[in-house]
């Protein structure tokens, strides 16, 4: 968990986000994020330069200067501009700052599929793509080896993807393959999903069942999950024919399990206590 002055100094960055979403244009926006994440990979490549960017012995407008004259004349005024915003705050780690710059990248290519209306369907995209990549054990071992070089793995997602998904999407999964914010693909991916669905201020409900619900099914399990949480939710659905029937359902660390299987096993092990 980041600590508060690391949160804060995110906090500020997100918000000068904000108001510069407001008045550009979506293009624009994705450009902007694709240079910051571009940041986010520098200061991880570079120890020394991460730890010199969070060093609390140096003020923040010396830290932003740093960053300035490493960055001018190759990332934008609005890159740039945010970029230092980040910087300029207190970080309890180094660590933390880069989660906090590969964040601020997230944050602003959502906010591109935001402003184009292509949020709904990127998250979509995403949930579906980690469900392919979950169903093929080839596939999975391919894309989340850490031995093989994150250029090679994008080059393979891209191909998969490539005619079939939003560009917003194709660079949150490269962003995935990176192990966004110290996790796995897998776990990215998640988190990739989660921060979307945040975003339109959506709860997330990962349902496995044995076979798929129908529209209606799925929307009235929506809306019993929304009045329960409070907040609009957006189920994922996940096939799985060993659970044999029923629904289980998990919204953050809470899990429901009504699944045959659940109960099945429940059976086994109080027949095998007598």
């Amino acid at each position: 968990m980041q600590a508060a002055t690391s949160r804060e100094s995110y906090r500020i960055a997100g918000d000068r986000l904000d108001a510069y979403v407001r008045g550009a244009e979506p293009s624009a926006v994705a450009a902007t994020a694709d240079e910051l994440l571009s940041v986010a990979d520098l200061i991880r490549r570079e120890p020394r330069l991460r730890r010199a960017l969070a060093d609390p012995a140096r003020s923040g407008a010396d830290r932003a200067a740093l960053l300035t004259g490493i960055l001018s004349g190759k990332v934008g005024a609005d890159a740039l501009d945010l970029s230092t915003t980040l910087v300029a705050g207190r970080w309890s780690a180094p660590s933390e700052l880069l989660d906090g710059a590969e964040r601020l990248g997230v944050a602003a290519l959502l906010a591109a599929a935001d402003k184009a209306g292509d949020l709904g369907e990127v998250e979509d995209e995403l949930f579906r793509f980690g469900q392919v990549v979950a169903g093929q054990a080839a596939l999975s071992n391919a894309l989340s080896d850490p031995a093989a070089p994150v250029e090679q793995r994008a080059t393979l997602a891209g191909e998969l993807l490539t005619g079939k998904a939003r560009p917003v999407t194709v660079r949150l999964v490269e962003v995935a393959l990176g192990g966004f914010g110290g996790r796995s693909f897998v776990g990215a991916l998640t988190r990739l999903v989660e921060l979307a669905a945040d975003r339109r201020d959506r709860q997330v409900a990962y349902v496995t069942v044995a076979a798929p619900l129908g529209e209606e099914e799925e929307r009235r399990l929506g809306a019993s999950l929304s009045a329960i949480y409070g907040r609009e939710v957006s189920v994922k659905q996940s096939v799985d024919p060993e659970v044999l029937g029923g629904v289980s359902v998990r919204v953050g660390s809470d899990l429901y399990d009504g699944t045959v299987l659940r109960r099945l096993n429940e059976t086994r092990n109080a027949l095998a206590k007598r």
